[in-house]
């Protein structure tokens, strides 16, 4: 028997997250009390249906603190148990999220007659803190369009099939802000920048042009042997705390040359050795996605 909790803040993605589980063959039940849980689990474990061998549910702030509070501790007995139980946690900045209560009007339910849309996602914030640091793993929607982040979605559903530990390098752009579930941070922008030649300007680091004036650069190899060196270090204390996920997040200042170079160097050099190593380019995505 497999459990997903997909939890997360108003209009981070959370439907769309469970949507596409559903579409994978999850039993999928969304907005369950969190009082819940354990009478649900108990069926479930009981009952001879095969349709409920994977079980996703959707939790969200319309809980009190109390009950919030129960989840990580209930999760820990599943996983004792020998349950596959693994929680996604979705978030976005509050730029984000105001802009997409704005573009689609609809009510945060944190939201009172004397509390503001930016107050109650604060609220909502700390109300979902524990669950926040229970999760597996955490998902930074704020760059993402629908289709990455279902991309996403079904790269945690299959890789979770395997026990070894799933890697994602991601580019961004720090003019567009820290991915907010980056495990480590990289800082490319002491490397040439292909920004300043005028023919690399519109290109990306997927070009070939781009990846020749990057490989000719000493600096950036060096850079991508560090990161490499580093990263190997860390995934046996990430084994041993039977971590599923590992993000890695590099940056330049766009986002569209550098650090989509290095990340794509270093998916190619982890996949030797790693089955579950994928990339993702934040901003790239972003563009196509607009």
């Amino acid at each position: 028997m497999r459990i997903v909790v997909v939890s997360g803040l108003s209009g981070s993605g959370k439907s769309v997250a469970l949507h596409m589980l559903e579409d994978l063959g999850f039993y999928c039940i969304d907005n369950i009390p969190a009082a819940l849980l354990t009478p649900l689990i108990s069926h479930t474990v009981r009952s001879a249906d095969t349709v409920y061998e994977r079980i996703a549910v959707g939790l969200d702030a319309r809980n009190t603190a109390a009950e919030i509070a129960t989840v990580p501790k209930l999760l820990q007995e599943l996983k004792k148990s020998g349950i596959q139980c693994e929680v996604l946690f979705l978030t976005a900045n509050d730029t984000e999220l105001l802009r997409r209560f704005a573009e689609t009007r609809r009510k945060h339910p944190m939201s009172r007659s004397d509390v503001g849309l930016r107050e109650a996602i604060a609220i909502e914030r700390d109300l979902l803190e524990p669950i926040m640091y229970a999760a597996d793993r955490v998902i930074d929607t704020s760059r993402m369009g629908v289709h990455a982040l279902r991309d996403v979605v079904l790269q945690a559903a299959e890789s979770r099939i395997s026990p070894r530990l799933a890697i994602t390098f991601e580019s961004f752009g720090f003019k567009h802000g820290i991915p907010g579930d980056a495990d480590f941070v990289f800082d490319a922008r002491s490397l040439p920048n292909p920004y300043w030649e005028p023919l690399l300007r519109p290109l990306t680091g997927h070009d070939p042009e781009v990846i020749r004036f990057l490989e000719a650069e000493p600096a950036v190899a060096r850079m991508i042997d560090d990161i490499a060196a580093f990263i190997e270090a860390r995934i046996p204390e990430h084994t041993a705390a039977n971590r599923r996920y590992l993000t890695v997040a590099v940056g330049c200042t766009g986002g569209q040359h550098r650090s989509v170079y290095i990340a794509n160097r270093l998916v190619e050099r982890f996949a030797a050795h790693h089955p579950h190593v994928a990339a993702r380019h934040n901003e790239l995505r972003a563009n196509r996605d607009q």
